[in-house]
């Protein structure tokens, strides 16, 4: 399908149950495959980011088996036994850097690609900070980007390795999820300010419960202690996913509502529950339980324009950027220059579509100020979508203005939550 075209919505409300959370997901499953152990893993997000890990998984000789609701993984009780293979990996940074780190540390000779975007987002901190610890990776195309050659090694964990915090938390995830493979104690010190924090809790709660406690100083210096090792914990379920419950906790602060999700609440380990506080911060109505949260528009109807930094959710911010549109005056998104290596140019794409709709929006290196446009939204627009699922999903919000929408390459959405544009269609009027 080109294209989709979105009738006005009048109003939304009903329930929604989340798909598992990517970020979650990903994890769980490349810690299953290292640890000692099988893994029955449930509510598995079933998407193209996904799908890639577990091939490449299966490519490295693990075995994953649907049983029942579950996905069973019989880990490799450490590092990967297949010593040379080819993966492709599409536009996944869950499972390329991740992966990347881990076959550093496996002694074999590993080719790593994906599609076009995954060789502009930029991995060259990661790969210094390996080559520090005595990795031999070589670059397949343009330097500090994928395609990657990854050789046999001779790997010799410093007491200390260094590593970029401000461009992407994924390369602190990578070497924390890697570095227990390396079986002495090492410390991780960040440079600079480390962006999406929460990006990290995540995937130091997953550690924890595969069994590796990592010590961590603050946000500038976490240690792996010797002797560490991954074992399952037999049974792990995935929360739902709180960038996906974004777009429909928006739809109920702009449509009217109540809109409740499912799946994640007060109990989330993710840092993107934290968009119910912008909500509310923009005169939302929110009400949240353990694994639950219900957004509803303000009593006023109108939502309020607010000034903030999304530093901590980058990805659920976007979906600020299109609930602005309706706010009461302009709104400032500070803090999210991370949106520039994401998949696509997240910034200068948003400012591109806002603008279609009739925002008038400044763009800067690392903000967004969108003034909402005066006398309501431009009808019959054509949003591109930029090959990216989030694009897609938060745009489709604009229907709510009582204008048709038509979204570009909706497809788009498989890379997290192909059922998107059924579920949104349920829950609206």
């Amino acid at each position: 399908m080109e294209f989709l075209d979105l009738a006005p919505i009048r109003r939304v409300a009903g329930t929604v149950k989340l798909p598992g959370s990517k970020s979650i997901s990903n994890r769980a499953l490349l810690l299953a495959a290292l640890a000692e152990g099988e893994t029955r893993i449930l509510d598995l997000l079933d998407s193209d980011d996904t799908r890639h890990m577990l091939t490449a998984l299966r490519q490295l000789g693990i075995d994953c088996a649907p049983e029942g609701p579950a996905l069973r993984v019989r880990g490799a009780g450490g590092v990967f036994k297949v010593k040379s293979a080819e993966l492709f990996l599409g536009n996944a940074g869950t499972a390329f850097r991740p992966l990347t780190a881990v076959l550093a540390l496996c002694g074999g000779d590993y080719r790593l690609s994906g599609v076009a975007r995954m060789h502009e987002r930029p991995i060259g901190d990661l790969v210094d900070a390996l080559r520090g610890l005595g990795a031999a990776i070589d670059y397949s195309g343009a330097a500090g980007y994928p395609p990657l050659h990854i050789k046999p090694a001779a790997i010799n964990p410093n007491a200390t390795v260094s590593v970029r915090g401000d461009v992407s938390s994924q390369f602190l995830t990578a070497l924390l999820m890697a570095l227990p493979l390396a079986g002495r104690q090492t410390t991780i010190a960040v440079e600079g300010e480390l962006i999406s924090k929460p990006y990290v809790e995540i995937t130091l709660n997953t550690m924890r419960r595969f069994g590796v406690e990592v010590a961590r100083t603050g946000w500038s210096a976490f240690t792996i202690p010797t002797g560490a090792g991954y074992r399952s914990p037999g049974e792990l379920w995935v929360e739902g996913d709180a960038s996906s419950a974004s777009y429909f906790l928006a739809a109920g602060a702009i449509g009217g509502g109540p809109v409740r999700v499912e799946g994640v609440g007060r109990a989330s380990i993710q840092g993107d529950v934290r968009f119910a506080e912008a909500l509310e911060q923009m005169g939302a109505r929110i009400a949240m339980g353990e694994n639950w949260i219900e957004a509803s528009a303000p009593a006023g109807g109108k939502l309020r324009a607010i000034d903030a930094d999304f530093n901590h959710i980058p990805d659920a911010a976007m979906t600020i950027a299109v609930a602005a549109l309706f706010a009461d005056g302009p709104c400032t998104l500070r803090n999210i220059g991370s949106w520039r290596v994401k998949e696509t140019d997240r910034i200068a794409a948003m400012a591109t579509e806002l603008r279609k709709l009739g925002a008038s929006v400044e763009e800067g290196a690392d903000f967004l100020r969108i003034t909402p446009p005066a006398s309501g939204l431009a009808s019959g627009v054509a949003v591109d979508t930029y090959d990216d699922h989030r694009i897609a999903m938060c745009f489709s919000l604009a229907a709510l203005g009582g204008v048709p929408v038509r979204i570009n390459d909706p497809q788009c959405v498989n890379k997290t939550f192909p059922e998107y544009f059924e579920v949104l269609s349920q829950i609206s009027r």
